[in-house]
């Protein structure tokens, strides 16, 4: 584990480091997540192995700190995530994010394009989500910040599966909080569209094409369906997963 402080304050972000060659490879996780967690076993397969792998905690979550005083946006979550890399010394990484990870890395490569050279987006957030009283970030979102820390995030707790409480309960929750409220009501869509480097989109076969396929292909973007699997393609289908990332990455 390596660790580097990403803020005025000194909070560390903290990271699983897999040594191999360059360019390297940085795995992001989704919201109440940890890639150390979600991404070892596919990071470790025979097929993506032998590349220099950093598995990155995001501020707030996992192994990292969980400051209250930060905004914890999705451009911030990628700033922070940039001062990583700089201190790592990683150019141009093939980054892959699940979810909230995907969308991190979206700005990631926006804002910090000398520090991404592919993007490989897992079943990532690229639209607005209404507010709704169910799991995930639309659930999470429709509490206030007050309401979340003061019972909320017990309801959460009580809807969510135990797998996905056990990461979800190591984050600070003001920072699980935030994040979901940013995610809910951000969009990445014309950002990812634009951007001038190889970007795949991996979503579960069984939901179906992502909505706007049609115009993400037209812009560049690989669509790849992965059977039996759902939203956590990496842990319900590592053989799949890891010939599509590396499918992808061979563009």
């Amino acid at each position: 584990m390596r660790h580097t402080p990403v803020t005025p304050n000194g909070d560390r972000l903290r990271w699983v480091e897999l040594p191999g060659a360059d360019p390297a490879r940085v795995y992001v996780h989704g919201l109440g997540a940890s890639a150390p967690a979600y991404f070892a076993a596919v990071a470790a397969h025979p097929v993506l192995s032998g590349r220099r792998s950093l598995l990155a905690d995001l501020l707030g979550f996992g192994l990292s700190d969980r400051p209250t005083d930060f905004p914890y946006t999705m451009e911030a979550h990628a700033d922070a995530l940039a001062v990583v890399l700089r201190a790592a010394g990683v150019a141009g990484a093939e980054v892959i994010g699940h979810s909230m990870g995907g969308t991190v890395a979206v700005h990631l490569a926006a804002r910090h394009p000398d520090l991404v050279s592919a993007l490989v987006l897992v079943d990532a957030n690229l639209d607005p989500v209404a507010p709704s009283r169910r799991s995930g970030s639309s659930g999470i979102a429709t509490f206030t910040e007050e309401e979340f820390l003061n019972g909320g995030r017990r309801e959460v707790r009580e809807s969510v599966s135990p797998f996905w409480w056990a990461t979800m309960r190591l984050a600070g929750p003001e920072a699980l909080h935030r994040s979901a409220v940013h995610l809910a009501r951000g969009s990445v869509r014309e950002l990812l569209l634009d951007l001038p480097l190889p970007r795949t989109f991996l979503h579960p076969a069984a939901d179906g094409e992502p909505a706007g396929a049609a115009r993400l292909r037209s812009a560049g973007v690989q669509v790849t369906a992965v059977a039996d699997c759902g939203h956590n393609i990496m842990i319900d289908n590592p053989e799949g997963f890891v010939r599509a990332v590396a499918g992808a990455l061979a563009r």
